[in-house]
Formats: structure tokens, sequence, C-alpha cells
């Protein structure tokens, strides 16, 4: 009955190393609006604290991944995959017929003549 059992709530300890600097939440800066910044390339304000690990959160780091359902994910990949078939199809379908037809040789291809095995011929 361990899933019963009320779980405490535990309030997170302050970070002893940062001592009286203020700990920020753990937010990318890529989450904030594009405008309204001192500096518009790092959205940030002039004097504005920097979190510790802003390395981690700055606009350099690779993209913070957006919150997509797994259901809306799987139906925008099938309309793209539906999209590009339908598209080869329609590409397949409208391409025009050869303007000529395809050369014969006599001779049974030339390939005697061209010095070639029965099994290469034109």
């Amino acid at each position: 009955r361990h899933y019963a059992t009320p779980v405490e709530y535990k309030r997170e300890e302050k970070d002893h190393q940062l001592g009286d600097y203020p700990q920020l939440p753990y937010i990318s800066t890529q989450l904030r609006p594009a405008k309204g910044w001192w500096d518009l390339q790092m959205r940030r304000n002039y004097g504005e604290a920097i979190h510790e690990e802003d390395d981690a959160l700055n606009m350099w780091t690779p993209d913070a991944p957006p919150a997509v359902e797994p259901s809306v994910a799987l139906r925008q990949f099938t309309l793209a995959t539906l999209a590009f078939i339908g598209f080869g199809y329609v590409v397949y379908k409208n391409v025009p017929e050869r303007p000529a037809i395809p050369r014969e040789y006599p001779f049974n291809g030339l390939v005697k003549e061209l010095g070639g095995l029965e099994e290469n011929k034109a």
C-alpha cells in the first residue's frame, strides 16, 4: 500500500555554494519573448542577474524542446509523409510520354559489330 501513503513535500533547500546570489528558476532564455530586452540577442536586460548555469540556459545552447503531445507529433508526421507521397504520385502521373521511340539496331542489336556478348544487347 505504498501508493496510498501521503508524500511529504520537501522544499528545495538553498544552494550553499551560491551564498547571497539569487536562486533563479531553471528556464531557458529561448523561451523568453523576442523583443523588449536591452540585449536582443541574449534576451537579457542590463544588470540582470545571470543564472548559475547560464552556459546551459542561454541562447547558444541546443534548442529547448517544445512541448508537443505524442499524438500531435504522430499526426503531423503522418500528414507530412502523406503530402510527400502525394506529391510524388502527382509528379509520377504528370510525366509526359517519351517524344520518340527507342532506337532499334539491325542484326540483333549490333552485338557482333560492336564486339559485345549476346547478353549485352543494346
